[in-house]
């Protein structure tokens, strides 16, 4: 399929199940764009045996594989989601819950990840399948992190208070960069590598030139691209320079080794610092804004209905739906228990901050990163197990959590606290 056919295909595809949303579902669209994804393929799934001669799933699956999720996603259009979303975090609030969101990206994922795999190597064996625990752990760094793609969509239309706001934002697009680093080791380890062999200076090491290394670099891109800017008042060249500075942050912090998500969102929240107010007058950055907006928005739809089409790549087995049912319940309990213990400090001082537990839980949304992260886990029978594991409650957080939030933030923060700023 050429790169012209392909794109004319998710475009004109995302915006038919985007009208469909908006005439039925009513539902937020990415959400909808999602349920009508999923639909479509499983009625293809059905239909395909009952018309033997016509390969129903001939087309979607050329799609894919065309597409390539996990390299699209991953080395693609994670920058520019990332970066927008960077974007729209006020700064100076999340400097002031710095400590909070640091804890939670490091220490919060860590233990996420932690727990979900002893989690999941205990109870497995019950289901029928041992799972060597390197692999619980590769589980466990696919679903720890938070979405960013889909937490920051979901803070625009909550208004919740700006503080909680900036740590919501401030954890989802920091763990991600945590998660897949914690993801890269442990696939070494588990595909060959011996934990014997690997000493904790080494791991710290690389931890600390990805995720350290790649703040700095992006710090460094967005201060230089501010500096450019300064002094000009030419909308496009706001844009393509905006452009530039994602994607180009992204690639030179994966060709140093370094983390590129971690890289990227410091570019982006440079341009969320009170520097920045100085360098864009009202009317470019405003209209800087609408465009990361509409580019946020259309690359949304696109994932999220990918996503949808996704289950067309997993083959369901009895022990699968019985670990998705058992590892749904246990994600959303190792969420709370990882936001728990890594902002005990905050718990212990004040414990009305019980709200604060209960809206970071539910509203840890797993998305595109989680997906992406699975379909690139090496063919084989551990894949086939734990793929459909992490699509299930990919999907799970996405409809159920996501459709459920703002009755969740409406219980816990009423309409007159989530309207202070």
């Amino acid at each position: 399929m050429d790169t012209i056919t392909l794109l004319a295909l998710l475009l004109t595809l995302s915006a038919a199940f985007s009208i469909l949303n908006h005439h039925t579902l009513r539902v937020p669209v990415t959400i909808g764009v999602l349920v009508f994804s999923l639909l479509t393929s499983l009625l293809v799934m059905i239909l395909n045996p009952l018309i033997p001669a016509c390969d129903l799933q001939a087309l979607p699956r050329s799609m894919l594989g065309s597409v390539n999720l996990p390299v699209t996603f991953l080395n693609g259009a994670l920058s520019l989601l990332l970066f927008a979303g960077a974007m729209q975090v006020n700064v100076g609030n999340l400097r002031a819950k710095l400590a909070s969101v640091t804890a939670l990206s490091l220490l919060g994922t860590v233990l996420a990840v932690a727990f979900l795999a002893i989690a999941a190597w205990s109870v497995f064996p019950l289901l029928g399948h041992t799972i060597p625990f390197a692999w619980c752990i590769v589980l466990g760094a696919i679903l720890a992190p938070t979405d960013p793609v889909s937490v920051v969509g979901m803070l625009r239309r909550l208004g919740l208070p700006a503080s909680l706001q900036a740590v919501f934002a401030g954890e989802s697009l920091f763990n991600d960069g945590v998660g897949i680093v914690i993801f890269g080791v442990m696939m070494g380890l588990a595909t060959g590598g011996s934990i014997q062999e690997v000493t904790a200076s080494e791991i710290a090491l690389s931890f600390f030139r990805e995720a350290i290394g790649g703040g700095l670099l992006g710090l460094l891109t967005g201060w230089i691209a501010l500096r450019v800017l300064k002094g000009q008042r030419d909308p496009h060249i706001d844009l393509l320079t905006s452009l530039a500075l994602a994607t180009g942050t992204f690639s030179v912090a994966n060709q140093l080794g370094m983390s590129g998500a971690i890289a990227v969102v410091m570019a982006g929240l440079c341009f969320g610092t009170s520097y920045s107010h100085s360098v864009f007058d009202k009317a470019s950055r405003k209209e800087l804004d609408v465009a990361w907006t509409l580019i946020d928005e259309v690359l949304n739809v696109l994932l999220f209905m990918l996503i949808g089409f996704e289950v067309l790549e997993i083959t369901p087995h009895l022990f699968t739906v019985l670990a998705t049912l058992v590892v749904i319940p246990f994600s959303i309990a190792v969420r709370a228990l990882s936001v728990l213990f890594s902002t005990l400090p905050v718990h212990l001082r004040q414990w009305e901050r019980g709200r604060f537990l209960g809206i970071l839980t539910w509203g840890g949304l797993r998305g595109g990163i989680s997906v992406s992260l699975a379909l690139g886990l090496p063919p084989g029978d551990l894949r086939d197990l734990l793929l459909p594991v992490c699509y299930g409650v990919v999907v799970f957080t996405i409809i159920v959590q996501g459709l459920t939030m703002e009755w969740v933030a409406r219980r816990l923060y009423p309409v007159p606290a989530c309207q202070r700023q």
